[in-house]
């Protein structure tokens, strides 16, 4: 069986205070109820950087005006193969919510436990950390 292959682009949407926003994955989705930087699959013929606009638009309603890749993280699950491009987003405009119903918060990136986010972003939780 030929595994799904998905590239998905991540917001960390960082404040000037070394807060995070995140948001929680839907109960029935794969992965659902851990935590995540917000973000969603690429569409055809669409970069990285022009998914994580459209996305964080659809999802939390901000318009991002600066932003700069951090790091792509590749995960293996036994039905699919996932690509991770997350992106540090440093400003933007409006004030991020759960524009999807989706709880959301902001947390000082101290406070972030790798282990409430699936596999894939715990680098990255690891990365902020340092």
């Amino acid at each position: 069986m030929d595994k799904k292959r998905l590239h998905i682009a991540a917001g960390v949407i960082c404040d000037k205070r070394q807060n995070v926003f995140i948001t929680q994955r839907p109960l029935k989705s794969h992965m659902g109820g851990y935590w995540e930087f917000p973000g969603g699959k690429l569409e055809e013929n669409e970069t990285p950087e022009q998914a994580l606009f459209r996305e964080l638009q659809e999802e939390i309603g901000i318009d991002v005006t600066c932003c700069s890749l951090i790091d792509t993280v590749v995960h293996d699950f036994p039905d699919r193969h996932i690509t991770l491009s997350f992106f540090m987003v440093s400003e933007w405009e409006n004030e991020p919510y759960g524009k999807e119903g989706q709880l959301s918060r902001w947390l000082p990136i101290a406070d972030l436990n790798a282990e409430d986010f699936p596999p894939a972003n715990r680098t990255i939780v690891a990365l902020l950390q340092k």
